[in-house]
C-alpha cells in the first residue's frame, strides 16, 4: 500500500505500542456503507489487521473496496483475535450516528479481551455505565472521537477577518461524497510542493486520522460556526493554507444545518465542490445534476460576508468504470467551465493549480468582508 504524504497524528494507543486495529463493520462493509473503516484502511492501512463482517467473511478489503489489499474480512471478534489486535474501531458512520444495539455484545467482548475501543458514533460509549465499568475492570480505554472540547462551544466572533492563513473548504453536492478525502489529498499535494499546509478535521473519521479536530455535527447549532472558528484560530499560521474537511450539503434537507454553520465559521477563501456522478438523487429524491446551480448557491451563501469562489470540482469515481468516470468529468467540465479531477490520481494537480491561481489573484479588497464589496 502506498503511504500518503500525510500520515496524520492518530489517536494514540494508551499502551503506547503500535496500534493493531480490527474494524467492526458487521453487515455494512462496502464502498459507500463503512466510511470510517474505509478511510482507516486507505490512510492507516498498515495498522489495520482485520475487518469484522460475517456477510463478507473470507474475502479481503481489496476485493470489497478496490484498495486495502489482503486485509482479511472475518466473521466475528474471536476470528479476528488470531491477528492480535489491540484496538476495536467502530467502522461505520450511520445516519443518526447511534450504536446498533446488536453490537453491544461485541464491544463488551472486546473490552473483556483487553482491546481498547475507538468510536466516532454520536452515542458516547465512554458514558455508558456498562461499557465504562467493563473498561475499568479490564484496564482498557474508550475513545469517543465526537466529544467536543469545551472551549469550542462558543458563538462565532468573526475571527476570520484577522486570520493569516488561507482557508480552503470542500463542499458537496450530497453527503458522503468524499469531502474528507478531497481535503486530505489536496493537503498532501500542497505538502508535496513544499507549501505550508495543514488538514483540519471536522468529522469523526478525519479526527481519527489527524489526531485532533472538532466534530461539528456534535456541536449545538448556535455554536457550530464558533467551534470551527476556534479550531482554525488555534491552527492559524503565517503564509499557510488550512484545508478544512466539509460536512453535509446545503442542498441536503437533513444535514444542511451543519453545512451552513461550517461555511460561516470557516468563511473560506476558496472552495472545492465534491461530486459523485454515479449518484443522481439524494436521500430525499432531489436531483444532483445541476452543478452550476449548486455552485452558485455555495458562492451566494458566503457572499454577504466576503467573496469566495468554487475553484474546481473533485469527482468521486466509486462504483464507476474508468470510461464512465472520464465521460462524467468531461460533461462536468463542459457544464461548469471549471477544472475537474479525481483527487486520487495525479490529476489533483489541476485543482491545486486552480486554487493557487485563484487565491493569488484575489486582491485584499475582494477578501475583506461585505462592507468592502
Amino acid at each position: 500500500m502506498t503511504t500518503p504524504a500525510y500520515r496524520g497524528r492518530p489517536v494514540p494507543d494508551p499502551d503506547r505500542v503500535r496500534r493493531r486495529m480490527v474494524l467492526l463493520a458487521e453487515g455494512r462493509f462496502g464502498p459507500l456503507t463503512s466510511k470510517t473503516a474505509n478511510q482507516a484502511i486507505r490512510y492507516l492501512g498498515d495498522e489495520v489487521v482485520a475487518v469484522i463482517d460475517s456477510t463478507r467473511a473470507g474475502s479481503t478489503a481489496g476485493e470489497q473496496l478496490g484498495y486495502g489489499g489482503p486485509i482479511p474480512v472475518v466473521a466475528d471478534l474471536p476470528a479476528a483475535m488470531r491477528f492480535e489486535p489491540s484496538v476495536l474501531l467502530i467502522g461505520i458512520a450511520p445516519a443518526g450516528g447511534l450504536l446498533p444495539e446488536g453490537w453491544r455484545p461485541v464491544i463488551l467482548d472486546a473490552l473483556n479481551r483487553g482491546l481498547h475501543i475507538v468510536s466516532g458514533l454520536h452515542t458516547h460509549l465512554g458514558a455508558d455505565p456498562e461499557f465504562s465499568a467493563c473498561a475499568k475492570a479490564s484496564r482498557t480505554s474508550i475513545t469517543d472521537l465526537r466529544l467536543v472540547p469545551g472551549n469550542h462551544l462558543a458563538v462565532s466572533k468573526g475571527l476570520w477577518r484577522g486570520r493569516k492563513a488561507k482557508t480552503i473548504l470542500t463542499v458537496g453536492t450530497d453527503c458522503n461524497v468524499g469531502k474528507m478525502t478531497a481535503s486530505l489529498e489536496l493537503h498532501n499535494e500542497f505538502l508535496r510542493r513544499g507549501i505550508t499546509s495543514d488538514f483540519v478535521a471536522t468529522g469523526q473519521t478525519g479526527i481519527l486520522l489527524a489526531g485532533r479536530g472538532v466534530a461539528v455535527d456534535a456541536v449545538p447549532g448556535d455554536y457550530i460556526a464558533g467551534a470551527i472558528e476556534t479550531e482554525l484560530s488555534e491552527r492559524d499560521m503565517e503564509a499557510g493554507f488550512l484545508h478544512v474537511e466539509g460536512q453535509g450539503a446545503l442542498t441536503h434537507q437533513g444535514y444542511s444545518a451543519v453545512t451552513a454553520g461550517l461555511l460561516h465559521g470557516v468563511m473560506p477563501d476558496a472552495m472545492i465542490l465534491v461530486h459523485h456522478p454515479a449518484r443522481r438523487r439524494d436521500d430525499y429524491g432531489r436531483s444532483l445534476d445541476d452543478l452550476p446551480g449548486i455552485i452558485a448557491l455555495y458562492e451566494a451563501f458566503v457572499q454577504p460576508f466576503r467573496r469566495s469562489k468554487v475553484a474546481g470540482i473533485a469527482v468521486n469515481p466509486a462504483l464507476m468504470t474508468g470510461a464512465e468516470t472520464a465521460a462524467a468529468m468531461e460533461d462536468i467540465r463542459q457544464s461548469t467551465g471549471l477544472p475537474v479531477a479525481n483527487v486520487r490520481t495525479p490529476g489533483i494537480g489541476l485543482l491545486a493549480d486552480a486554487l493557487l491561481e485563484y487565491l493569488h489573484s484575489c486582491a485584499p479588497a475582494d477578501q475583506g468582508g461585505a462592507e468592502k464589496q
